[in-house]
């Protein structure tokens, strides 16, 4: 007969799976596995500190009464004397006025214009043709301002100029009219100058925003008996709402930071009290004339200002449409 072993039975302890190591989680597991990408964007975000974020610490001179000579801490202090001088000169809401209607003009053409222009190129069947129309449309956005404006004043010129030529001879106009020594016209031609320059590049984020739309989409508005314009209408600009939407924020926030190569290229002593933005102010009565502080403090309302529009169009599309940038 066979025993029964009372002893215990022995296990391999040596056998015994260890517990796994715990994986590296959060922010630095992402960055070890897309570590190439975080090194290749490297130099660009240094870029961007440098040129971008590192500048506002310049912004203390708007507090000073700053002179190059003397060094950080030798500066004198003066507050808001900066701003109290900005807000208290009539000069400051001429040309504030000036930024704001330009912008605002070249915010409504700049954005009609381009998103129409680019609804109607992508309605055309012709390959080659509107590969044409396309790649002729943005070529004078490399074009740069001194040659454009250059060409402008060519074209308004009252000896030989094309524009007062032919609104002679389809009777018009009686005699030629200088367009570009009278302030009323200089808003127009600003505007028109911008829309002319770059609404062939604006239009491509536009059009690459149309070849994102479901193709099917328009194939079943065709088979229910939708012509192109309820195409248009019902398929192609909500399909680009978000892109449209983005971009809209975006201009509102340069809406008073507009530059000045236009208005400089363009400008004359006949229609300065048109023609002078507020970059064109903080250069002419700032840098120019040594007031350093008071160029910094023009520049500081800029871009506060800026800031405050920006997010004030973020908070407002957001709720109307659920669309934002942040």
């Amino acid at each position: 007969m066979e025993t029964l072993s009372t002893q215990p039975e022995t296990r391999n302890v040596s056998a015994t799976p260890k517990p796994p190591k715990k994986r590296k989680t959060g922010i630095w597991r992402s960055i070890l596995q897309q570590k190439y990408l975080y090194l290749m964007s490297m130099p660009f975000v240094i870029w961007l500190f440098v040129f971008n974020y590192l500048p506002v610490w310049g912004w203390t001179m708007a507090f000073q009464n700053y002179k190059p000579s003397k060094s950080f801490s030798e500066q004198k202090w003066v507050g808001f004397k900066n701003f109290v001088d900005l807000f208290q000169d009539e000069r400051f809401y001429l040309v504030l006025r000036n930024t704001l209607a330009m912008s605002i003009m070249g915010l409504i053409a700049g954005f009609v214009i381009p998103i129409t222009f680019a609804v109607l190129l992508n309605e055309l069947r012709g390959k080659y043709f509107k590969r044409t129309v396309q790649t002729v449309s943005y070529l004078p956005h490399f074009v740069s301002w001194v040659v454009v404006g250059g060409i402008i004043t060519k074209m308004l010129s009252i000896d030989g100029g094309i524009v007062n030529e032919l609104l002679v001879s389809l009777h018009i106009i009686n005699e030629p009219i200088q367009f570009m020594a009278q302030g009323k016209w200089f808003w127009g031609i600003v505007t028109a100058s911008d829309v002319w320059k770059e609404t062939g590049w604006n239009a491509i984020i536009y059009l690459a925003a149309i070849t994102g739309i479901d193709k099917e989409l328009y194939e079943a508005a065709r088979v229910d008996g939708a012509g192109r314009f309820r195409q248009i209408w019902n398929i192609t600009l909500p399909g680009i709402r978000t892109t449209i939407s983005v971009l809209l924020i975006m201009s509102i926030g340069h809406l008073i930071g507009i530059g000045f190569e236009k208005q400089f290229q363009l400008s004359n002593s006949l229609v300065t009290d048109y023609s002078e933005v507020l970059d064109l102010y903080a250069l002419n009565y700032g840098i120019n004339i040594s007031r350093f502080s008071y160029g910094t403090a023009i520049s500081m309302f800029t871009s506060v200002v800026s800031i405050i529009l920006l997010l004030t169009a973020n908070g407002i599309m957001k709720k109307t449409t659920k669309e934002s940038i942040m």
